[in-house]
């Protein structure tokens, strides 16, 4: 009969063990849950940050390429203008495109 009772006794024991650690399962399961949407939430967090600093990289290289395009225009017309201010050109234009000449001394009016 003590043999049955030890043998019956290491039948028992698992199954108690066994429901201990499934109570301690029910226990773990919130916790766990918790952690695992914190852990998905920083995952996406960080991928959605990273994309955001690529898609800035590229806006900045574009801007700076607007910009150096905008720059090089920018000199052209300066260069330009300054052409076009040139009294040789006005002279030009005014004696071909307008027909003046140059004022007789009949023409000069001095005020005084």
């Amino acid at each position: 009969m003590a043999n049955a009772k030890t043998a019956h006794s290491k039948i028992v024991a698992p199954r108690r063990l066994e429901a201990v650690l499934t109570g301690k399962r029910d226990e773990f399961l919130p916790s766990l849950l918790i952690i695992l949407v914190v852990l998905t939430a920083v995952s996406i967090f960080h991928v959605w940050s990273r994309v955001k600093i690529i898609e800035l990289n590229l806006q900045q290289g574009e801007a700076l390429r607007h910009f150096k395009e905008l720059s090089q225009e920018q000199s052209r017309l300066k260069l330009e203008v300054a052409s076009l201010k040139t009294p040789a050109r006005i002279e030009a234009v005014a004696r071909q495109e307008l027909g003046l000449d140059l004022p007789t001394n009949q023409q000069v009016v001095n005020v005084r």
